[in-house]
């Protein structure tokens, strides 16, 4: 019990004790670290400047794709077919709205966490999936736009088949632990 409480202690003061060896090397530093500062911070500014119309035209996207019902009748169309190879159809709409929107997966998560409860298969399946996977189109969008990348080539189906292939290693892996 007491090695815990020591350990618990020491973590709580990683985090202030790094900010304060950071802010020492800046006081030490002989450069004009302000001045470094304010020339990432205008560089970081015209980057968001830049993004700015990709992020909007993807957020509309996503918010028509999902006020369409498209991803309910996807899900929908999916459910027998998941169902036959050992996903819960609980999930389906989930995995159908994760590559798309964080928002709308995670209001999908409360939904399913009302319906089938944190504990249970299907919730535990959601919550492995969520920790595990990211909102593909918005990371695609954002890095290729920040670098300026127009040809992404094979990604968005590469990074697809990728978490559809987790999607399935998480059903397994909660098969197997829980």
């Amino acid at each position: 019990m007491r090695k815990v409480n020591t350990i618990l202690k020491v973590s709580t003061l990683v985090v202030p004790l790094c900010i304060a060896l950071f802010g020492l090397c800046l006081l030490l530093s002989k450069k004009d670290m302000f001045g470094e500062f304010t020339k990432g911070a205008a560089s970081g500014m015209k980057t968001a400047v830049r993004l700015a119309p990709t992020l909007v035209a993807l957020m509309c996207a996503i918010s028509m794709f999902n006020a369409s019902g498209a991803a309910e009748y996807i899900a929908n169309m999916l459910s027998p077919v998941c169902k036959k190879i050992g996903l819960p159809s609980g999930i389906v709409p989930f995995v159908v709205v994760r590559p798309l929107s964080g928002g709308a997966s995670t209001a999908l998560i409360s939904d399913i966490f009302e319906k089938y409860g944190p504990d249970s298969f299907v919730g535990r399946c959601t919550s492995l999936i969520a920790g595990s996977s990211d909102t593909l189109l918005y990371i695609i969008s954002v890095y290729f736009g920040a670098v300026g990348v127009k040809k992404t080539g094979g990604t968005l189906p590469i990074a697809l088949i990728t978490m559809f292939f987790c999607v399935f290693f998480a059903s397994f892996l909660c098969r197997i632990f829980f």
